[in-house]
């Protein structure tokens, strides 16, 4: 991997990240348009480079993180209430990836999976078009916090996206849609953190010896940048626009990669 590739793909991370239109499928598609060999360490970059994505919201929301770590040690109430629903909630998520791990890897990180989710996701948009309740953070119960966690377990699919079903899950649960955004994000910190800590001491050392550490620091500074303009973008873009928008990215880019695949132009592995 070169350093250009790195740059791209760190880009690509950042700005899909915490987009609904999924950022697993996205550097699965830009890594075989890059020529990048679809491999462990190429798998392992793609994951760890999320922590820069991490870093950008982290930034952005550093306010809220400092309540959860003054509720963690008893210094705030709503705090600590906040951070048992998050833990609630990334529980479903972390249990079904560690069982079913090598399952996925080996079945769905192909381009057709990623097609598919892409396409299926879009309808769920267009059709339930939700604008959600009232429901803000100090509302969200045990029950809540668990059916947002079960949702985000349909993101272990390639292609689904993570934020795109923990907001729909809140919406669905009656949170407004700021509350449902902020409680994804949230949830993503601690769902993408473990992620990103497992691969990168399981394939760390492997993935710096093949790419060396220019490359990876390039992903890792690309995909912050632009991870917190995508972020700020987004939160204020759904206050006024609803998530339509997205369904009609991703059924356009499910359409154009299944023709390009049908043509034999990609590779579907």
């Amino acid at each position: 991997m070169n350093l250009l590739q790195a740059l791209i793909l760190g880009i690509v991370e950042g700005i899909t990240e915490f987009l609904p239109v999924s950022s697993t499928g996205h550097l699965l598609l830009a890594q075989r348009l890059l020529g990048i060999a679809h491999d462990e360490n190429a798998d392992a970059y793609a994951i760890c480079i999320q922590a820069g994505a991490i870093v950008a919201v982290l930034g952005l929301y550093r306010l809220r993180i400092v309540q959860l770590l003054r509720g963690l040690v008893g210094q705030d109430a709503e705090g600590r209430a906040l951070f048992v629903r998050l833990v609630v909630g990334f529980l479903p998520a972390a249990v079904l990836g560690l069982l079913l791990k090598k399952t996925i890897e080996a079945t769905l990180f192909g381009l057709w999976p990623v097609v598919a989710a892409w396409a299926v996701g879009g309808v769920v948009i267009l059709v339930l078009r939700g604008r959600g309740g009232t429901r803000t953070l100090n509302d969200i119960d045990l029950r809540t916090a668990l059916l947002i966690g079960c949702a985000q377990s349909l993101a272990l699919w390639p292609g689904t996206s993570r934020s795109l079903v923990t907001i729909l899950a809140g919406l669905a649960l009656g949170l407004s849609m700021s509350t449902a955004v902020e409680f994804s994000f949230l949830l993503g910190l601690e769902t993408l953190g473990a992620a990103t800590a497992y691969d990168g001491l399981k394939h760390g050392a492997a993935m710096l010896h093949a790419y060396g550490p220019v490359p990876i620091l390039a992903g890792f500074v690309a995909a912050t940048i632009s991870a917190a303009i995508s972020v700020k973008w987004l939160i204020g873009w759904l206050q006024s626009h609803g998530m339509e928008v997205f369904a009609v990215w991703r059924l356009g880019l499910a359409v154009i990669v299944a023709g390009l695949l049908a043509a034999n132009v990609l590779s579907a592995g």
